[in-house]
């Protein structure tokens, strides 16, 4: 896997840099965070799939220290994207918090994420303009996660990606279940018009270069698992539990709102 990442800029190196110390200071207890069981897992592109490295119950992300809320700031400027007309995303443009989330279609704590967690955030937190998502294509699992990360970039291109991605992730999927003629049934399925330019866009070197850029920037801030999640520039790891996106949600929230008066 190491053989993927790409030699990255001065920038983006320090951003990783934070995202790892952040996630180290989760994982020793001094930030916020509790690791979780297989309940709360993710799947790995190396060992530790299991760590959770978001906010949990034990401190509160609501009281990060001045330092810790600095690497926050930093995590968040350099994710989230915001970006006019994203197909990938959901939610305001200007919404006071995003959550960008690294995933993989072969990943089944990724299906359990969008099945079980994601509604409940668009039903509290998108639909009264809170919250923003932003999804990055990050297949881990090779060739045929690849194809389906580019296939639900093609879907995009129609204005379909979010119903092709519930499709995607409404059961697990893998191998030839991935294979480009099931795709395009899935495509269909989600209500993409044209199949034909579907085909196309899905073969195309744009879908391959959109999925490149996403994979990239989950490298190069040292993701290593799916689902990863950043929320507000604070990491998560795994499909958590509702409270810990809610807890990081509303802490992300409640520090934007300080910083705009």
């Amino acid at each position: 896997m190491s053989s993927r990442i790409t030699t990255p800029s001065r920038r983006v190196a320090a951003i990783g840099a934070v995202f790892a110390l952040i996630v180290a200071l989760v994982a020793t207890g001094i930030a916020v965070g509790e690791n979780m069981n297989d309940d709360g897992g993710g799947s790995g592109a190396a060992a530790s799939s299991d760590a959770s490295a978001g906010a949990g119950k034990q401190g509160g992300a609501a009281e990060a220290d001045p330092e810790q809320q600095k690497m926050y700031d930093q995590l968040d400027k350099a994710t989230a994207r915001r970006e006019d007309g994203d197909a990938l995303a959901l939610g305001k443009k200007d919404a006071p918090v995003v959550l960008v989330e690294y995933a993989d279609y072969q990943c089944s704590y990724c299906g359990r994420f969008t099945r079980e967690t994601q509604p409940e955030l668009v039903k509290k937190y998108v639909d009264d303009g809170t919250l923003r998502i932003e999804f990055r294509n990050f297949p881990i699992f090779g060739k045929d996660s690849e194809r389906a990360a580019r296939a639900s970039w093609a879907a995009g291109r129609q204005g379909k990606f979010w119903a092709f991605h519930d499709e995607l992730y409404a059961k697990l999927r893998k191998g030839d279940a991935l294979a480009e003629d099931k795709l395009v049934d899935l495509a269909r399925k989600s209500g993409v018009g044209d199949v034909d330019r579907f085909r196309e866009d899905l073969k195309g070197s744009a879908a391959t270069a959109a999925v490149k850029k996403d994979q990239n920037e989950g490298f190069s801030l040292g993701v290593q698992s799916t689902p990863s999640f950043v929320v507000g520039g604070r990491p998560i790891a795994g499909a958590q539990p509702m409270s810990a996106f809610e807890e990081a949600i509303d802490a992300a929230r409640d520090h934007a709102k300080a910083g705009s008066k």
